[in-house]
């Protein structure tokens, strides 16, 4: 199994456990599905309910949400408006090339601007999330939902320049 980590934070982004795919040379889309997590109250093995104090009823929790977002403990965050995310995302993008610098991949940072630009055309209907320990100079993920096969998903872009990959 192969973890996809952020570079800047070491956090623990997806893992190829999802389906996911590259999107010109500058993101890799995940594709989430929309679930529900439901616990039940924990009765350990072996232990006698009748000697036990007086059960009030199951104690369900449930969460609900995108898979990789639960699962991977991705922090919802915002940004008001789109000049805010753009002042982020050219900060980001200065600190991952400065610890690519000397490699290949340093010079096709350019290729995500494309891609970007089409997705902050849905600004207002975007997501966004950081990695578990919310680092603010980490990595922002963008997450909007799409068509896929006639069902609406919801699919997540991370910078591919500011990953790294690690095999379990």
């Amino acid at each position: 199994m192969k973890v996809f980590k952020d570079m800047l934070t070491g956090d623990e982004m997806f893992t190829d456990t999802y389906k996911y795919e590259e999107v010109d040379d500058a993101f890799y889309m995940v594709i989430g599905k929309n679930i529900t997590i439901t616990e039940d109250n924990i009765e350990l093995e072996g232990a006698n309910p009748s000697a036990e104090e007086a059960d009030e009823g199951t104690d369900t929790t449930s969460q609900s949400g995108v898979d990789v977002v639960i699962y991977m403990r991705l922090q919802e965050t915002g940004f008001q408006v789109k000049k805010d995310y753009l002042a982020y995302m050219k900060e980001y993008l200065k600190n991952v090339k400065a610890k690519l610098e000397g490699t290949p991949e340093a010079s096709k940072l350019t290729s995500i601007q494309k891609p970007l630009t089409d997705l902050l055309k849905k600004f207002k209907d975007l997501q966004f999330f950081t990695g578990e320990s919310m680092v603010p100079d980490g990595m922002v993920v963008l997450m909007d939902y799409k068509d896929i096969h006639g069902e609406e998903r919801p699919v997540l872009y991370f910078p591919k320049y500011g990953l790294t990959e690690e095999k379990l």
